[in-house]
Formats: structure tokens, sequence, C-alpha cells
């Protein structure tokens, strides 16, 4: 089971991701903690990302995959892997494609965490009041948000034509989310 959870900061992707993880054993595949390895393994690709990273350069969809590649190799036989933060662009999304097919996978659901924008942008003000995350800060959060829906647009009519997205109201409660999740894990 390959699957990919889209969702806007906030909207509780790594919460989904972390009851997936433990209630079925899947892998979570985040890029930037897979970059963040990569630099300190000391590996000829982790010295290159570390590299690209130290001079503040973004590191290539190329390089990305070849992590995620790699990681897919040390877990193989595992019930699932989630993608989190990747593809965000088409490009993305494409290599992700071939990357899977040349291993006979393919990505199984796209799961679109939706959530009302005015709504979201409500619970992560009371969030910063409560909990002082900088990440949480309303006008940095207000920017986030927008870069988020300017990246992902152009991915959902992509997953959707493949007849793998699915939508869920992010605006439920944690367990609802779960359960709606779950059920479309369970169609496959």
């Amino acid at each position: 089971m390959n699957l990919v959870i889209f969702g806007p900061p906030g909207a509780g992707k790594g919460t989904q991701a972390k009851r997936l993880v433990s209630e079925r054993g899947y892998i979570q595949l985040s890029t930037g903690d897979m970059l963040r390895a990569a630099r300190k393994s000391g590996s000829a690709l982790g010295n290159k990302v570390a590299g690209i990273m130290d001079r503040g350069d973004l590191v290539s969809d190329e390089i990305v995959i070849a992590l995620i590649d790699e990681q897919l190799d040390l877990h193989k036989g595992v019930p699932g892997f989630i993608f989190d933060g990747f593809p965000r662009t088409l490009a993305q999304a494409e290599a992700l494609d071939i990357l899977l097919a040349g291993r006979g996978e393919k990505v199984n659901f796209v799961i679109r965490l939706d959530v009302d924008d005015a709504a979201l942008l409500k619970r992560i003000a009371v969030r910063f009041e409560e909990q002082g995350r900088d990440d949480d800060n309303p006008t940095a959060f207000a920017v986030r948000l927008k870069a988020y829906n300017k990246q992902t647009a152009p991915l959902l009519p992509f997953y959707e034509g493949k007849g793998v997205l699915k939508v869920v109201n992010g605006m439920d409660d944690i367990d609802a989310v779960a359960g709606a999740v779950s059920r479309i894990l369970d169609l496959d």
C-alpha cells in the first residue's frame, strides 16, 4: 500500500500518519526526515545532500527520489508507506509513479484532508495563543497556507484522473477523520 496524504499545515496529516504507523505498521517517509538522516549518514548520497543544504540550495527531485528508493529497499515487506511532504509538484508525482512502477507498485490512494481555510486559520491562531509555536504565527501561517494551496492545486486533478484521489473532511474530530481514512484504505 502506497499512500499520499495531502492537506495544508495544521490539517492533521501528521496525526493521521502516526495513527497509521501505530495501527497498521506503515512506514512514514518524510522527505525532511530523510534529508536530515542522509546528511548525518556520511554516505556518498548523504555527503551530496549535506553540500547542497549547506549552500542553502534546494535538493533536486532526482536526489529525493533516490532517497525514497533507498527507503523502500530498507523497509521491504512492510504493509505500506505514507509519503509525507512528497510529491509537491507534478514532476515529483510523475517521478514517484515511475519509481513505483519500476517496482511493480503504484500510489494506491491519495487522501486529501479537506479543510476550511478560514476555520483552519482560527484553529491555528488559538493554538498559537495556547502553545506559542513559532510555526503557528497566524501571519506566517497564512502565507504557508496560500503556498500550499498553490503548489498542490495541479496535483489534485492529476491524481483524480488516476482514480486514486479520496477526500476526507479534515474539519471532523481526529477519530472521525481516522475512521474515514481507514474505510478508504480497507477498499483496497
